[in-house]
């Protein structure tokens, strides 16, 4: 570590005998701590994103810098690795430049805090919370600009610095930040309820080396990391394989009318330790879409997605690091060169997920493999003046389909990210100058199977004033894959209707909108990929769906399953037609059911994609 931690008992901590129902006691006391950490950000914080969206991610740490619990972990070991400043009792630490902290955050809306935790003068432990900011300056509201080409663009860039310094708020610093940004009242309160939040954490740890002693509590944080060491040796051993394992996906598209753009993963194991290769991933983008993820960050996220699968009983934390090595070529899209724009990050982010899915499913598709249906976070920016000519500004996260897995349907409309939670229309409506006229799942927009994938969301939203929208989004050019035999989902698609009647299809990453007060506008999100063979699923479940508006009386035809009757409550399942229906798809279709369906090949996707989404394809140097 480059870091100094400056400690006035510089005794070092002992690794010491902890009976089991102690360790047992302090691993729930953390736990409640991190949750603890939610509570009071939550109930401090201003903006919609963090106090009712929940985009914000705990843990607490050893003194190395390892989550001992959290929700994402990898932020304190980066940091440490390039800081090389003094770090003091009293300091909170403040950054949000991913090019200056290793990526322990990956782009400039996500404030980071750190802050140590001192007892008696001896360092025992690390607090650490990040919040996605509504606004950090930059080009557009929301700071999140589709055709920045460097991060000078984006908006303030916070090196890591000294916020409190020995317990002393540094104001000129914390005032000269929040010049620059459009919402400083918002950000000064979530801020305030970042540290809030570290500070409560932090009391709660000192109070457990009160009770327990700082040696008792060191040890016990070293035997949660290595019960989930052991924990992830079994499991690596079990999931990844010797053999190498491939599989690539695609970003539709950057915003600036290039893509799509590979993101290609290979994944195998020597000995006890899996490597992921990202060798062959495309070149950085020349807009905003790059993600620099941190090495540290993506082992987090295999080893949530695999306890989870697992065994969710388990501690999730940092203990397994070790076992898990990570390449990615510099000047990709995955580690772009410096100053690269990183704001639009998350549509690589959420497309991760769905290629680590497949990488790690591929060897058990019936118990572990999900069809695709994370790909992205969507985003919709709404800002201008009210009738009383005060500034507003709206963030707001979207949600798809969850992809069909192999224990049943995906749910509709739902977010992916842990603890995620939609912002109540109420909330909406009461703070911002427009009306939601309709939020309804979208009837067959799950990729059909065996297991349905989930439908995606049709919110309209209603423009009560003049203003300017900013949209971000995925998964309108390539589809969400199918697997075992089940269905792509389908794409997404924005339309905006004026006051006049007219009608404008938006592109998926668009900016600069304007709007008037009247027109409406219709934020249309992916369905999640079928799971399994859609001929094997029971009718009855069909039959449930279309009575429940999920599926219609046409779409039970993907299923083979035919409806009978003309309205809901009278609707049955035609036995005889139902049969010969899947006799006629199964022989249409063959035996051989694919792994994965990706609708159809590159050319095929590519022509369907004005007529389903009204948009042209984007010029495709990287697409084959």
């Amino acid at each position: 570590m480059s870091a100094n931690i400056k400690q006035t008992n510089t005794a070092p901590l002992q690794t010491v005998d902890v009976e089991g129902v102690t360790v047992d006691i302090i691993e729930n006391a953390l736990k409640n701590a991190r949750e603890e950490m939610d509570a009071v950000l939550f109930r401090t914080a201003m903006s919609p994103g963090i106090r009712e969206q929940g985009d914000c991610f705990p843990m607490i740490a050893n003194v190395e810098g390892k989550m001992v619990v959290g929700q994402f972990g990898s932020f304190i070991g980066p940091f440490l690795e390039v800081y090389d400043g003094e770090i003091e009792e009293g300091d909170i630490i403040l950054t949000n430049d991913p090019y200056l902290c290793n990526a322990a955050v990956s782009h400039l809306p996500d404030w980071l805090v750190l802050k140590p935790v001192f007892k008696d003068g001896r360092h025992i432990a690390w607090t650490a919370m990040f919040g996605h900011m509504s606004d950090n300056g930059g080009m557009v509201p929301g700071s999140i600009p589709i055709e920045a080409t460097n991060i000078f663009q984006e908006g303030i860039r916070i090196p890591p610095i000294k916020l409190y310094k020995q317990g002393v708020l540094q104001q000129d610093v914390l005032e000269l930040i929040l010049h620059n940004v459009r919402t400083s009242q918002w950000n000064r309160f979530d801020l305030n309820a970042l540290v809030a939040a570290c500070n409560t954490a932090s009391r709660r740890v000192i109070e457990l080396t009160e009770r327990f002693s700082d040696d008792i509590l060191h040890t016990t944080m070293g035997i949660m990391l290595d019960r989930n060491l052991e924990a992830m040796r079994a499991i690596i051993n079990m999931v990844v394989p010797e053999e190498p394992r491939y599989f690539e996906d695609y970003l539709c598209d950057d915003g600036m009318g290039m893509g799509p753009y590979k993101i290609a993963c290979k994944l195998w194991r020597e000995g006890d330790k899996a490597i992921f290769d990202f060798e062959g991933t495309d070149p950085q983008a020349q807009s905003s879409v790059n993600f620099f993820l941190n090495e540290d960050m993506f082992k987090m996220f295999f080893g949530s997605f695999t306890i989870n699968v697992v065994d969710p009983q388990i501690v999730f934390n940092d203990g397994f690091y070790e076992l898990v090595d990570v390449r990615i070529p510099q000047g990709t899209l995955l580690k772009p060169n410096y100053p690269a724009a990183l704001s639009g990050r998350t549509h690589a982010l959420g497309r991760i997920f769905d290629v680590l899915g497949a990488l790690l499913g591929m060897g058990a598709p019936n118990e572990m493999l999900n069809a695709a249906g994370f790909s992205d976070s969507p985003h919709l920016f709404y800002s201008g003046y009210d009738e009383n000519g005060e500034w507003f500004q709206l963030f707001q996260i979207g949600f798809g389909g969850i992809p069909g897995r192999p224990i049943g349907d995906g749910p509709d409309g739902h977010s992916l990210w842990p603890g995620f939670t939609n912002v109540p229309n109420e909330f909406i409506e009461s703070y911002f100058p427009l009306r939601i006229e309709q939020y309804e799942t979208i009837t067959d927009s799950g990729g059909a199977g065996l297991h349905r994938g989930g439908n995606g969301l049709s919110v309209a939203y209603r423009f009560l004033c003049d203003g300017e929208i900013g949209i971000h989004d995925e998964r309108w050019l390539t589809y969400p894959w199918g697997v075992n035999g089940g269905e792509t989902g389908m794409r997404s698609t924005k339309r905006l209707v004026r006051t006049d009647g007219s009608e404008q299809w938006l592109p998926a990453k668009v900016e600069g909108i304007k709007v008037k007060a009247g027109d409406l506008l219709y934020f249309n999100t992916w369905g999640g990929g079928g799971w399994g063979d859609p001929f094997a699923r029971d009718p009855q479940l069909v039959l449930d769906d279309v009575e429940r508006g999920l599926v219609s009386v046409a779409g039970a035809r993907r299923f083979g399953v035919v409806i009978g009757g003309d309205t809901p409550g009278a609707h049955s399942v035609d036995e005889a037609a139902t049969a010969a229906l899947r006799e006629q798809c199964i022989a249409e279709r063959g035996d051989e059911v694919p792994l994965f369906n990706f609708g159809g090949s590159v050319e095929e996707i590519r022509a369907r994609c004005e007529a389903e989404t009204h948009l042209p394809a984007p010029e495709a140097p990287s697409f084959r």
